[in-house]
């Protein structure tokens, strides 16, 4: 705890809210909060171990505040067994209200990932302490996750959050800006491209809740729009400046090893998504559904969001998808994935995007063997059903899935189309995709035009692709046509 007493102007005048007020004048906004409060700051790594059960830690860590607030104020008589009765009698003791500053407060997430009800244990803890306390006057929490949620309410509803995906006013302070590096490379004399390079890639926007005082809400009606920030990781940037080396320092950090083993559990396909962004590619994601912790996952898009705040994925708020932002996490991927079945992943994504760029050029030979080489993966048991086609089509065409929005068996008045393919984008082509079985491919087509399938598609007629896929299951296995797929592909 630190003493109200002590003169803190030394700490605040080479920062930026130092600006905030009348210099000429020597009055400044800050000095209504200087010496104002009791401030408590506790770093939770402090207490939380795995030497200590969450019980424990709690109790150590009433303890030691409680004690520290005695050695203050010492004529204060507490009760050592009411925690929250005792800071209250403390605050009207002595009127002067607590700012209270938690470093990593979400420690237990990481440390006791699988005790749940140590988890609801804490949440309830710092519920107790700060919601609708008098005494209050502000809590500070800082860590990677956001707060914990369970379903869809968070224990600790009385926050305004703060994150990678949502950093509103804090945006600029969420990473280094490109004016702080490159003040840093003239100072340090660095390549300030290098270091661009390496660190930066993180995309933010400062969404700023609109200000009733606000000149241009005034005058239009309207808030101000939104500033857009690109940021760099501070610790590597800091690493870099001070030892002259340009390198990868993420494997310095707890979480590395958190990246290797989420992308190797391969939830819902995520391989394939991490090797499309390996690639320089974005993959859409929903980030409405993390429950903020390192254990709970209900689908791949959990992951992703978890994956956005520990920093290994940046997110664009506007489109909605996720990206790797730059050399240093692209390397922590490539360290992550050097296994052979990565090797698999990553030369099934290639054939993938070989088979959309050949079926957009109409290349019918290419797409029927790389369709022909996708369906061979399917098991014996499936290989014959037309689920099995349809799901080894629809494999094959993972790369498309940023691309189009993929609508199976889409009613057409007439019957059912197989596949269709919705552009994301009005640059690329639709695609509608036919499959039969032992007839042949240009039967698949007549029954694409026979049933008036690209009437469903008005909107595209033009910029079509109508393709169709055939293999005759009845073939021996010692005759060349054996599991044989043609292809017809047409522009509608």
């Amino acid at each position: 705890m630190t003493e109200r007493q002590t003169d803190s102007r030394a700490l605040f005048e080479k920062c930026i809210i130092s600006e905030a007020g009348n210099k000429e004048h020597n009055t400044y906004k800050w000095d209504e909060y200087l010496g104002k409060y009791d401030v408590i700051r506790i770093v939770m790594t402090d207490f939380f171990n795995k030497e200590r059960t969450v019980d424990e830690a709690i109790k150590v860590m009433k303890t030691r505040i409680l004690d520290e607030l005695s050695e203050e104020y010492p004529e204060t008589k507490y009760d050592e067994q009411d925690f929250y009765f005792s800071i209250d009698r403390f605050y009207r003791k002595s009127k002067t209200q607590f700012v209270i500053v938690i470093d990593e407060w979400d420690v237990i997430f990481r440390e006791y990932k699988d005790d749940k009800e140590g988890q609801k244990k804490y949440l309830d803890f710092l519920r107790d302490w700060f919601k609708d306390k008098e005494y209050i006057a502000l809590a500070y929490m800082t860590g990677i996750l956001p707060i914990k949620k369970y379903g869809k309410h968070s224990a600790l509803n009385m926050f305004d959050e703060y994150s990678m995906t949502q950093p509103m006013q804090l945006a600029p302070y969420a990473g280094f800006t490109e004016d702080e590096v490159a003040d840093l490379c003239r100072r340090y004399g660095r390549d300030y491209q290098q270091i661009s390079d390496w660190y930066d890639g993180y995309r933010v926007s400062d969404i700023i809740p609109p200000d009733p005082g606000h000149e241009r809400l005034i005058a239009t009606g309207k808030p101000p729009a939104a500033k857009k920030y690109s940021l760099y990781s501070p610790l590597s940037v800091v690493k870099a400046m001070r030892s002259g080396f340009v390198n990868n320092y993420w494997n310095e950090t707890e979480t590395y090893e958190a990246l290797r083993l989420y992308i190797d559990w391969n939830f819902e396909g995520l391989k394939e998504d991490v090797a499309i962004l390996m690639d320089g590619g974005r993959v859409p994601v929903d980030i409405t559904g993390y429950q903020n912790d390192m254990t709970t996952f209900h689908s791949k898009d959990d992951i992703l969001t978890m994956l956005i705040h520990l920093g290994y994925l940046g997110y664009d708020s506007d489109t909605k998808e996720l990206f790797i932002p730059n050399k240093e996490v692209r390397d922590v991927f490539r360290s992550s994935t050097k296994s052979r079945d990565w090797a698999v992943t990553f030369r099934a994504l290639q054939n993938s995007q070989k088979l959309l760029e050949a079926t957009w050029n109409c290349d019918q030979k290419t797409v029927a063997e790389l369709l022909e080489a996708a369906h061979d993966k399917a098991g014996n048991r499936t290989y014959h059903s037309e689920a099995g086609l349809s799901y080894a089509v629809q494999l094959a065409y993972y790369a498309a899935q940023d691309l189009y929005t993929i609508l199976p068996e889409l009613d057409t008045g007439k019957g059912y189309a197989d596949l269709v393919f919705i552009p994301l984008k009005p640059d690329i082509p639709a695609m509608l995709i036919e499959l039969k079985y032992e007839k042949n491919a240009e039967t698949a087509i007549s029954r694409i035009l026979r049933q008036n399938y690209p009437d469903r598609l008005e909107l595209y007629k033009g910029n079509l692709i109508l393709v169709g896929i055939n293999y005759d299951r009845t073939v021996s296995n010692d005759s060349i046509e054996f599991k044989h797929h043609s292809c017809v592909i047409e522009k509608g």
